[in-house]
């Protein structure tokens, strides 16, 4: 493979292969069954051989199919067991690493963009790729003041090909849903094209890294290393030595489970209020533990690195107040107030009634992490929360039906998921209620509860003009896109 498929022919014929893959498993595996053997023997062969085949196809043509893979291996926590198990190792795998380009294209990139004497620019370059992701792979070198440093380089086409891959994968939603049940695939993928340009854009990443360098700099908990370099599709950071957060999720102890995810609880709150950037590409191979001088020393002095910055929210103020607004008032029971800034904030569209009761009872087994001290996340409480919304025959499914996400708010939300999606991997005990009093304006009460009325008062005018700018911003980006539940249980029923 000299770099990435880009002939439109051959990508569309591999990932037309994905649907018509599942289509022949489950043929294959209907005449199993009728063979005698049991049904359940067979289910776990065809979603092993569908894990398998995914990989294959989605690492190889790299590009927005492995972009795909890499956002939806998140969500894997929220799959019931006999489910995710077969995938589980293979989108891992998409987290770390993915079939890389060849040394002479590698080179031949690097002579187009550093220059024809690239190489005096490294005391040392290694030509084995440390990392691969979905625009481009990562190699190991030192840079001629002999800092340590991380080279990205982009693959050859890669723009068209997120572009090309991500208009078939979107033709294809449908008929992928089967192969991770209860994911809605369909907005995913259109969130995911309206953040193309902005990963091709290495300039545009590397001023988003130095934003949080800047802000973290003196920070005794988190780290962001520093650009030493930024060329035409190459980009060159100080490189972090530290342990894959994957690995703490496959095999951490207790104690660094909690302390990766406080961390990485930490950082997704903070770093849009400290530098009104949301980092939006949360999986976990974005992330490093760093254990410093005493990599046996205790979990409490670990620190979290923080990578790639190509996928990021612009938040000049924060995460909106009305969301801090609306945990608040729901932790507090206040079902009317929730109803008006959610209809306000066109979660309720205007032509829907709804019972303000029965919308916060449908909310609040989610906001559980948010009424206690702390929680322990773990896949079943995340599956408990999957199947509740996707049961068709429930009330809680009709409500959620007649719920609408605000394009305003649909990264927000497919970060904050993705964030709870990780947590639940790890299995971590969280203190997040700490992190939303901290961080998210509008959630901790105020001190002054005289002053509330009227503070709520110019707190919603100031909502109501930012919300009309956000919604300005966001209009011919992103249609309204429903809540998962509705998808989650229609592409279900397409696997039943």
């Amino acid at each position: 493979m000299s770099d990435l498929p880009r002939k439109a022919i051959t990508r569309t014929a591999k990932l037309a292969a994905l649907p018509l893959g599942f289509a022949g498993r489950a043929t294959w595996g209907l005449g199993k069954r009728i063979g005698g053997r049991p049904a359940e023997i067979v289910a776990r062969e065809m979603q092993q051989r569908t894990a398998e085949q995914m990989f294959k196809v989605l690492g190889e043509l790299k590009g927005g199919a492995m972009k795909l893979g890499q956002a939806m291996s998140v969500f894997e926590s929220a799959l019931p067991e006999e489910i995710a198990k077969p995938y589980r190792a293979a989108l891992t795998k998409l987290q770390e690493a993915a079939p890389p380009m060849p040394t002479g294209t590698v080179h031949a990139a690097l002579e187009e963009r550093l220059g024809p004497e690239w190489q005096e620019l490294f005391l040392e370059f290694e030509d084995k790729p440390a990392a691969a992701a979905s625009i481009g792979q990562v190699h190991r070198a030192v840079w001629h003041d002999g800092r340590q440093v991380a080279v990205k380089v982009q693959y050859p086409g890669a723009g068209q090909a997120l572009l090309s891959d991500l208009g078939q994968l979107s033709r294809f939603a449908r008929v992928l849903g089967p192969l991770v049940p209860g994911m809605d695939i369909k907005p995913l993928i259109a969130e995911l094209r309206d953040r193309v340009a902005e990963e091709l854009d290495y300039e545009l990443e590397a001023e988003s890294q130095r934003a949080h360098v800047a802000e973290y700099a003196e920070d005794t908990e988190i780290v962001v290393p520093e650009v030493v370099h930024q060329g035409d599709q190459v980009l060159i950071t100080e490189w972090l030595e530290g342990i894959p957060l994957s690995e703490v999720i496959a095999e951490g102890r207790p104690e660094e489970r909690d302390r990766a995810g406080q961390l990485l609880a930490r950082f997704l709150f903070s770093g849009a209020s400290r530098t009104g950037l949301l980092h939006a590409d949360p999986h976990p191979g974005n992330f490093r533990l760093l254990t410093g001088d005493a990599p046996d020393g205790p979990p409490e002095q670990w620190k979290l690195g923080v990578l790639d910055f190509g996928s990021v929210d612009r938040l000049p103020g924060g995460l909106p107040e009305p969301i801090g607004i609306a945990l608040r008032m729901a932790l507090e029971g206040d079902a009317a107030g929730v109803y008006d800034l959610m209809r306000d904030e066109g979660f309720v569209k205007p032509t829907i009634e709804l019972d303000p009761d029965a919308l916060l009872e449908f909310l609040l087994p989610m906001l559980e992490p948010a009424q206690v001290e702390a929680f322990h996340f773990e896949r079943q409480w995340i599956r408990g929360q999957a199947a509740r919304m996707a049961d068709r025959g429930s009330p809680v499914y009709e409500l959620g039906n007649q719920l609408n996400l605000p394009p305003a708010y649909l990264l927000i939300h497919r970060v904050t998921l993705s964030t709870i999606g990780v947590l639940c991997q790890l299995g971590a005990t969280v203190r997040l209620r700490d992190e939303l009093e901290a961080w998210v304006t509008g959630f901790a009460a105020e001190a002054d509860e005289t002053d509330e009325p009227a503070e709520a008062d110019e707190t919603a005018e100031a909502d109501e003009s930012g919300e009309t700018d956000r919604d300005a911003e966001a209009d011919g980006e992103a249609e309204d896109a429903e809540v998962p539940a509705e998808r989650a249980a229609e592409d279900a029923e397409t696997s039943a």
